[in-house]
């Protein structure tokens, strides 16, 4: 998600609120147990798709396909590094 977001760096999330496109969501990846941080592409009813701001080198729903919204987090904030 680099520039947005960079390796390590933390992350508060909602859950529970609509997905709206250009979002940043941390949601499950299917078929994994691992989340992801990416940016919303599509929204379809409670189906969503997730798309990388470095697509070239990522995993994203080209991949794994939609997930649902209802597991996601709406991502609200962004811990600074100097922080961590």
């Amino acid at each position: 998600m680099e520039p947005a977001l960079r390796a390590g760096q933390g992350l508060i999330g909602i859950r529970g609120l609509p997905a709206r496109v250009g979002q940043i969501r941390c949601a499950p990846q299917p078929g994994t147990d691992r989340w992801v941080v990416k940016r919303v592409t599509r929204v379809d009813g409670d189906q969503m798709d997730l798309g990388s701001d470095n697509a070239e080198n990522a995993v994203d729903s080209r991949h794994f396909g939609s997930v649902p919204v209802s597991r996601s987090y709406l991502v609200i904030i962004r811990v600074p590094l100097r922080w961590m």
